[in-house]
């Protein structure tokens, strides 16, 4: 991709005097050849700016910062292609298993590409935080906040909040709120789901102790009638139309719910 000149200044030129002995950067050498050499020269500036030694290893993240003891590792998505993001989120599936301190950073200048990721996070089933997403204008403000993290997570200064800041916040924040409406979403479809199976077995262990009536006929019941209250005002007839229980059992049924003396009588299995 072409790579296009900050539009923050000079990055070298920050104050780096809470920067000192930061560490080692290594760099994906796959990654680095995907890149445009222009943006490979403005890393290894940047980094020497901010005391990191760039080495280049073959390794399965972009990029591995080892900062304080503590090695943090960042997939850096430089083009986010709408057209073919599987590979993207199958890679993150992988490496978030094997890599404790994971971030993936996403450079989405366009309006566009906003959005494919935003639909694409929920289609992946990404879990929030694991790892954390941190998506950017632009490359160049990519790599400042994969710095700021490797330091905050080496403990050299306080955490720049990089998986908070675009566009004021607004994206991540919608990201946020979807996935905290999706949850309460699926937690209101468990407890429903939840509340059916206690029903449905209520109704099996109401209508199974009714005599020679099976879990089976149970079933056919209530997908042809519905709930106890009608199966009680259901005749005979209607039963034997709707089912295919036999007359004996739909006899049973209707002698249950309307004859005292036969559903006072214990049930014979």
């Amino acid at each position: 991709m072409a790579y296009q000149k900050s539009s923050y200044g000079d990055p070298t030129a920050q104050n780096t005097s809470h920067f000192a002995n930061s560490g080692v950067c290594m760099m994906s050498s796959t990654w680095r050849d995907e890149q445009h050499p222009s943006f490979i020269n403005f890393i290894s500036s940047f980094l020497g700016a901010n005391s990191f030694r760039l080495n280049f290893v073959r390794i399965a993240p972009d990029l591995i910062f080892n900062c304080g003891g503590l090695s943090v590792s960042f997939i850096f998505v430089t083009n986010w292609n709408c057209n073919n993001i599987e590979p993207v989120f199958g890679r993150v599936k992988k490496l978030k298993e094997q890599f404790a301190h994971l971030y993936v950073v996403v450079s989405l200048p366009t309006r566009d590409q906003n959005d494919s990721f935003v639909r694409s996070y929920f289609k992946y089933d990404m879990d929030l935080g694991r790892p954390t997403f941190v998506p950017v204008q632009d490359i160049e403000m990519g790599l400042e906040k994969i710095v700021k993290i490797a330091h905050s997570r080496g403990g050299t200064i306080v955490l720049y909040e990089a998986h908070l800041s675009f566009y004021s916040g607004s994206l991540l924040n919608t990201i946020y709120t979807a996935a905290c409406k999706q949850r309460d979403a699926l937690s209101k479809m468990k407890a429903e789901r939840k509340r059916s199976v206690q029903r449905m077995d209520i109704f099996l262990e109401v209508i199974t102790s009714i005599p020679s009536i099976d879990n089976h006929d149970a079933y056919a019941l209530n997908q042809a009638i519905g709930s106890i209250e009608a199966i009680a005002k259901a005749s005979k007839e209607y039963i034997l139309e709707n089912t295919d229980l036999s007359a004996d059992k739909a006899e049973a049924i209707v002698r249950f719910f309307r004859d005292p003396k036969f559903y006072l009588n214990p049930k014979i299995n």
